[in-house]
């Protein structure tokens, strides 16, 4: 059998017979503490390869390295859920000439395994494996718990490599991938730092607005009839997701409910949850922060789950089709309830779907929150700028002035009247965000260049992104 411990990263890539045009995929658990994405273009680029395809399932501005790799042509083509930072800024200015695939992380999952995002070779960072490539996410320097994302891509792709800053003796134990999957192993002195999960806000919001917010989202809820036994739940990490979260909690402890499961990238919120017994299980796809990393390797409760089993709409069973009510945040909301959180009120990527799209159309009921207002514009709007969810999977939309029901939801709206909850037609809504805007939406778009295309869940294409014409700063 062939050894497959190497020395360095250069002579896996040897060994994997790296080439020009090959598609190379990333997993983004450690997030904005990611090394091992950077390490490995270095040693890609000094090899001399080109023009090939990364498709990561998720790009942070740690990721800046990049930039240059497009620059060189290392690096033509790219696709990921979601794309932030500086990588995010030279997309948007036309630097790469291939349109990015930006999809869903249900339907990344989906693509690989369908043969339509063919992988030649994984990396897969692991905070601790042996010499045979069995790894997990929970022991070690730079644990970061679950392994969700890279599960599908060491199933369908040519070759398997795992890096590692922790190897142990064999068998490692205990093993998220196992060494029948694996080709090759080599450490490495870091793979990146497990401070760098936490990229945005963990802390509930306290400001009398947000709260209101959250409230009344937990009062569509509850209004909703779904608050019951077995209640299936989701959310972000968001300051406003986070305070719902709170008040959710102490609800589902004053009336005796116990829910079902909670899901998606688990935060320290919902572990308390768990704790507290209002949840049997967490099915986490990725930890949000340390909180959860810790509850992943210690509590049997605490369960992980692959991509595919999170999200893909061909799957044999996706848990986002089980949700009773997923919250989710929102750059622009428009009239007809499409959501953006894909790109600014500039044009320029910010982001993108994640599981937006996926527990959006599978939840039974989607809640997005928003306030009307921010940085002077309003987030209520004619059109957004890019469709990243289709306003057809959402249902109510709660802002700091009213909440707005899709038209489609006859029943929800009549439920939210009779609980007396703040109903506003989305149209008045818009009127208010717009009297209370100082900044309006400037556009500075090169009409003649695609530099992205937006893929709903199932493959099919819901928007593009255009190139902003004038420099960024």
């Amino acid at each position: 059998m062939e050894k497959k411990l190497l020395a360095n990263i250069e002579s896996v890539l040897r060994a994997c017979e790296i080439r020009d045009g090959m598609t190379l995929s990333f997993h983004h658990h450690l997030r904005d503490g990611d090394q091992v994405l950077n390490m490995v273009m270095q040693r890609v680029t000094e090899l001399g390869i080109q023009n090939l395809h990364i498709a990561a399932s998720s790009i942070f501005p740690v990721h800046q390295p990049l930039v240059d790799c497009i620059r060189k042509g290392v690096v033509s083509r790219l696709s990921a859920p979601y794309i932030a930072g500086p990588v995010a800024q030279a997309i948007s200015q036309g630097k790469l000439d291939v349109q990015v695939v930006m999809q869903t992380h249900g339907g990344r999952a989906h693509a690989i395994s369908q043969g339509r995002l063919p992988i030649d070779i994984a990396f897969v960072g692991a905070p601790t494996s042996d010499n045979k490539g069995n790894c997990n996410g929970i022991q070690g320097k730079s644990a970061f718990g679950v392994m969700g994302y890279p599960r599908v891509d060491v199933q369908h792709a040519k070759k398997v490599v795992v890096i590692t800053d922790n190897l142990v003796r064999y068998p490692a134990c205990p093993a998220e991938i196992t060494q029948e999957q694996v080709d090759f192993v080599v450490k490495v002195a870091s793979i990146g730092n497990p401070q760098g999960i936490v990229s945005g806000s963990t802390r509930a919001a306290t400001d009398p607005m947000a709260l209101q917010i959250a409230q009344d989202a937990v009062n569509v809820i509850r209004a909703s009839g779904l608050l019951k036994e077995g209640f299936s739940f989701q959310t972000g990490a968001g300051g406003i997701s986070l305070a719902s979260s709170g008040l959710l909690a102490g609800l589902m402890q004053r009336d005796g409910i116990r829910g079902s499961f909670a899901s998606g990238g688990i935060t320290g919120f919902l572990v308390d949850m768990l704790n507290d017994n209002l949840f049997e299980t967490l099915l986490d796809v990725q930890c949000f922060d340390l909180r959860a990393v810790q509850s992943y390797g210690q509590n049997s409760r605490h369960q992980g789950m692959s991509a595919a089993q999170y999200a893909s709409p061909g799957s044999r069973g996706s848990v986002v089709d089980d949700l009773d009510v997923v919250m989710l945040g929102a750059a622009e909301v428009d009239l007809n309830f499409n959501v953006n959180v894909t790109t600014g009120s500039d044009g320029r990527i910010l982001g993108g779907s994640g599981g937006h799209a996926d527990t959006a159309a599978g939840a039974k009921l989607a809640i997005v929150t928003t306030r009307l207002n921010a940085g002077g514009f309003a987030k209520i709007v004619d059109q957004v700028n890019t469709v990243t969810t289709p306003g057809r999977t959402v249902d109510v939309v709660v802002t700091d002035h009213g909440i707005a029901v899709n038209p489609q939801r006859h029943d929800l709206s009549s439920q939210l009247a009779d609980f007396g909850l703040p109903i506003r037609d989305v149209r008045t809504l818009r009127e208010i965000a717009l009297a209370a805007s100082s900044k309006q939406q400037v556009l500075a778009h090169d009409e003649a260049k695609l530099v992205a295309v937006v893929e709903n869940r199932d493959g099919s294409i819901l928007d593009v992104v255009r190139a902003v014409s004038e420099p960024l700063g």
